[in-house]
């Protein structure tokens, strides 16, 4: 019995030390600046008061001025409630740097991956990050289509097939309850 208890004590131990390490690494002081700074600017182009984004978030406006100054940090749900509001994920609203990103937040659902470059003949290397968002792996078919106003959009081939095939059915049923009058 004594041995279990000194070997879950150890465990325990070890696993203090190691998340320890992981925290240490963690830059605590530039992560609080980065909220104080996301919320200050979202309420800004919401065009908020911080009284109304402390009602949002539930807290008062002198908690919220703490926020939005890098004084005291919100806590997950008041976070996920301001996030719900400015329509920006919970990550973006902790984590996103618009001066590395050199672009604007954007929208919960939207995404600007940055640039490519296309190469002599034509092709493209899609960004990683947008690879694991809409699940394209090697090998998977991609649809070209353009518009001359708007651009060019891309587009997974099996929801394309499936999405055309939606269509066609309805306009079969249609077509069939059409001609049974």
């Amino acid at each position: 019995m004594l041995k279990a208890w000194v070997e879950t004590r150890a465990f325990l131990l070890y696993n203090k030390y190691e998340r320890y390490d992981r925290y240490e690494k963690y830059d605590d002081k530039r992560e609080g600046i980065m909220i104080a700074e996301n919320i200050r600017l979202l309420r800004k182009r919401a065009g908020m008061s911080q009284e109304e984004a402390a009602d949002i978030a539930g807290t008062s406006r002198q908690t919220f001025s703490k926020w939005e100054a890098g004084e005291s940090t919100p806590d997950i749900l008041a976070c996920d409630k301001l996030a719900e509001a400015f329509g920006v994920t919970l990550d973006d609203l902790l984590h996103y740097e618009e001066e590395e990103e050199r672009l604007p937040m954007p929208p919960k659902g939207k995404h600007m991956f940055g640039t490519v470059t296309v190469g002599a003949r034509g092709q493209i290397v899609l960004p990683k990050r947008a690879r694991e968002i809409f699940h394209i792996e090697a090998g998977d078919s991609i649809i070209v289509l353009g518009d001359e106003k708007q651009g060019i959009a891309l587009l997974k081939a099996e929801e394309m097939v499936g999405f055309v095939q939606r269509a066609l059915k309805k306009a079969n049923e249609k077509a069939n309850e059409e001609a049974d009058k």
